[in-house]
């Protein structure tokens, strides 16, 4: 069994609460890694700004995977690699969710833009990334430069049927894939957790089966597949923990906490 060097974490639904706090244990998990020499880092759908709050605290020194792991940026939120959704697919995005009466937002890697402030889940997102959007008329103007579109809806079966709609839609030009029960995320063709995993063990110079990954939706079934050692969630669907190696407990019961302790294990023997 090879050695684990790294662990990757998806945020949102793993590292912190329905809340978003993230909790003593987990900050407990993260330096008993370091202490064991192994190597953290992050990865979400969430913008550079929105993952700032996790890189103080748990003392993260490598680069970190915002927007689904199509974009890699340093500890300061500089740039080291960024992918943009073609412009015909970022309007394409737009359209489908017009047409399906999900609210349309965009994000570029410094600015989360608009046209209603009044959307349920933009008190939830302006909370939850620490940072205010801009509204604007038209998106027009920003199609040049989109790194996410996201589609926001409380109706979640709506959603899930605006997810295959915009797959078939869109094809090989965009990846569409819920990251929430709320959020259909649209980001750059070819790029994912997978691939923010895989430049993370070419940047090391460490082998994919020495990287442990953690994650609780679809959008991190990419690292789970490339990665040696994947934990789901416990809340967490079916469909993702059996693509899991192991399943810990909820985020609501420190399940980030305890899959460090099986990884820990692992490298362990025991």
């Amino acid at each position: 069994m090879t050695r684990i060097a790294l662990v990757v974490s998806d945020v949102d639904g793993t590292m912190v609460t329905k809340e978003k706090v993230l909790t003593d244990a987990a900050r407990a998990a993260v330096q008993k890694l370091r202490d064991a020499g192994i190597g953290f880092t992050i990865t979400s759908s969430r913008p550079p700004v929105g993952m700032r709050f996790l890189v103080e605290p748990l003392g993260i020194t490598l680069p970190i995977g915002p927007f689904n792991g199509s974009s890699i940026v340093d500890g300061q939120l500089k740039v080291i690699a960024q992918h943009l959704i073609p412009q015909a697919a970022a309007a394409r995005a737009i359209e489908v969710l017009e047409q399906y009466g999900v609210d349309p937002w965009i994000f570029t890697n410094d600015e989360w833009l608009i046209k209603r402030n009044d959307g349920i889940y933009v008190p939830r997102e302006q909370s939850t990334i620490q940072h205010d959007p801009v509204i604007v008329d038209h998106f027009t103007p920003y199609l040049g430069r989109v790194c996410k579109v996201v589609g926001a809806s409380d109706d979640f079966p709506l959603l899930e049927r605006c997810e295959a709609a915009m797959q078939q839609a869109l094809g090989e030009s965009a990846v569409a894939v819920r990251s929430q029960n709320y959020y259909l995320d649209i980001t750059p063709p070819g790029q994912n957790k997978g691939t923010f995993v895989a430049a993370m063990a070419k940047r090391l110079n460490i082998p994919l089966d020495a990287i442990a990954t953690i994650g609780d939706m679809q959008n991190d079934l990419p690292m789970f597949k490339v990665s040696g050692l994947s934990v789901a969630m416990g809340n967490a669907t079916d469909d993702v923990k059996a693509k899991a190696t192991d399943v810990t407990t909820s985020n609501e019961e420190d399940g980030f906490a305890g899959a460090v302790e099986l990884i820990l294990r692992r490298n362990a023997g025991g």
